[in-house]
Parts: structure tokens; C-alpha cells; sequence
């Protein structure tokens, strides 16, 4: 069964409607929708990474958060030997 879709109306430069007519039109996507949509959630994962990045980036320079990853990494220190030694 076929997820409901909503419509939605935007504005496209005419160079981009050509291009999403001949595309769909040569059937080298499944129609202008399908590539449309694919093309969105790629941007919006693309823009959620660049999101996460900046978090990290601003986490880095924050100095109660690498405490608490020093902390993490000195409670972990000897389980993680005690492995490699059972594992190396």
C-alpha cells in the first residue's frame, strides 16, 4: 500500500522545470515527484549532518563537556586493557 502524499506548491527557475521535464520524460527517474523528493530528503540529510557537525565543532571548544568525555574514557581505561589484553 502506497504512503499518502500531500501537495505542495513551489516555484522552480524554468532552467530546472526543463531539466526535470527532459529527465522524466527520457524515464531516467520514475517521475518528477519520486525525483523531487529523493532530491529533498538528500538535502535535508545533508543539512542535519552539517547540523551535527557545528554541534561537535561547538562541543569541542566546551570545556565541561571534554571533562566529561576524559572521565568517560579514564572509567572505561581498564576494561578497555583488560579486553585488548584478552583479545591481543
Amino acid at each position: 500500500m502506497r504512503e499518502k502524499t500531500k501537495k505542495a506548491t513551489f516555484n522552480l527557475h524554468p532552467d530546472v522545470l526543463a531539466e526535470l521535464d527532459r529527465v522524466a520524460t527520457q524515464g531516467i527517474v520514475p517521475s518528477k515527484n519520486a525525483l523531487v523528493e529523493q532530491a529533498i530528503i538528500k538535502e535535508l540529510k545533508e543539512l542535519n549532518r552539517l547540523a551535527r557537525k557545528k554541534q561537535w565543532q561547538e562541543g569541542a571548544k566546551d570545556p565541561a563537556l571534554l571533562h566529561d568525555i576524559n572521565d568517560v574514557a579514564d572509567a572505561f581505561r581498564y576494561a578497555d586493557q583488560e579486553t585488548e589484553e584478552r583479545t591481543g
